[in-house]
Formats: C-alpha cells, structure tokens, sequence
C-alpha cells in the first residue's frame, strides 16, 4: 500500500509541477489538450521496439530487457495520470482511495512477490497489445483491467513491486531533472556520452541502492554538468 500511495503522490506532484494545477481537467497551464491514453499506446509502441519484432531486420538481436523496464515505468507514469485524472473528473476519491482500491486488485497479489523471471518475447508483446487494445477504445477505459494488465506486464517484464518503485522513484528524479534544465525548451541534451539517460539513471540506482532521490538528482546533476563542460 505504501508504495503505491507514494508513487500516485509523486505523480499527481510531477503532473503539477510540469502542467499546472489544474491539469486533471485535460489542460496544461499552457492551454495544450492532454491525452493519457495516446501517452500510453505510444510508450507501449515504443515498449515493442525492445524486442527485435522485425522479420526483415535484425532477426536475431536479443531482446533489450533494460529498456523494456524502462519503457514499463514510462507507462506507468501515464496509467496512473489517467486513473488520476479519472478520479477527480469523477468524484470517485482521493489519491488514499485509489491506492487502496489498486492493492485490492487481483493482479496486485503478483507484483507484491520478489520476482525475477522474464516471459518470452511473444509473451510480453501480446500482454504490451492487450493493453493497447484496452485505451483505443473509444469509451471510458475500464482502469481496473488496464492496471490488471499492467501488474501482468510487471512480472513477465522481471519486475516486482519493490523494483518497480525503485525505477520509479529514479525516472520521477530524471524527470524532473529534466524538466529543470531546458527539457521543454528542447535545450536539454537526452544523450549522455554515448548512453541515453535513463541508463544511466538505472546504472546509479543499481550501484547505489540505498541511494535516497535528492542526492540521485545531485548524482544526474553532476554527470550532465560534468558532459556539458567537456
């Protein structure tokens, strides 16, 4: 319960900070439509590119098992904004509610266990295109089955809930880093000698494990300073 609550607070935190206040009405400060559910299917699109799908190119690349969690917390950040937004829109509770009602879902009971086995390839990309299937449609999403089906992918992408809100809480950091140095702008520089970012966020995290997220922001702030001094 813990975890949930603190990562839905840090998103609904993230969300104010980057897009105003009021951007449970579908808005940003800027006056921008927001759509979650195409924030979800586009992650999920680039979720599918961690595996080599191609049958007329790079036939036997091995699967990018790193990226693939990366890309899993990335929509994570989207499904809990939309379950958000959707809560407020709706007068079904605060954040405390929501919370609660995820631990009481029947997939939650799969992550809340140490986990560290993947599903093949195939299995992954159907789960990644249940949930797609699940915000293209045209009505209100069900967002208990798009959490079921995310909590599926959780444990076959080789996740667990303590991991999850690791890489969480260290994509919560990046991206607020990011966003406090031109990343709106499009003056942020996302590769970092050779390696995108989130690697080398999931690198500290993985050499520091106790690592506390104020000083994972001062750990990002010196590589990218250091990168754009040199």
């Amino acid at each position: 319960m813990d975890k949930i609550l603190l990562m839905l607070q840090l998103q609904a935190q993230l969300n104010d900070a980057t897009n105003g206040e009021k951007w449970t009405d579908g808005v940003t400060k800027n006056g921008k439509k927001i759509n979650w559910k195409r924030c979800i299917y586009m992650e999920c699109a680039e979720m599918i590119d961690s595996f080599a799908w191609k049958h007329w190119k790079s036939i036997h690349q091995e699967p990018d098992w790193d990226n693939l969690q990366i890309e899993v917390v990335d929509v994570w950040h989207f499904i809990m904004s939309l379950a958000i937004e959707d809560y407020t829109r709706n007068m079904k509770g605060n954040i405390e509610d929501m919370a609660l009602n995820i631990v009481a879902l029947p997939s939650f009971s799969k992550i809340d266990t140490e986990n560290h086995t993947y599903a093949t390839d195939t299995e992954v990309i159907a789960k990644v295109e249940d949930i797609m299937c699940l915000v293209l449609k045209k009505e209100e999403s069900d967002l208990d089955a798009l959490i079921n089906a995310f909590f599926d992918l959780v444990v076959m992408s080789g996740l667990d809930l303590h991991t999850l809100y690791k890489l969480y809480v260290g994509k919560n950091i990046l991206n607020q880093f990011r966003q406090d140095n031109g990343y709106k702008e499009g003056t942020y520089m996302k590769i970092w000698d050779g390696e995108e970012d989130n690697v080398v966020m999931k690198r500290i995290w993985e050499e520091n494990g106790d690592i506390k997220p104020e000083v994972l922001y001062r750990h990002l702030a010196k590589c990218y300073f250091a990168l754009k001094k040199s």
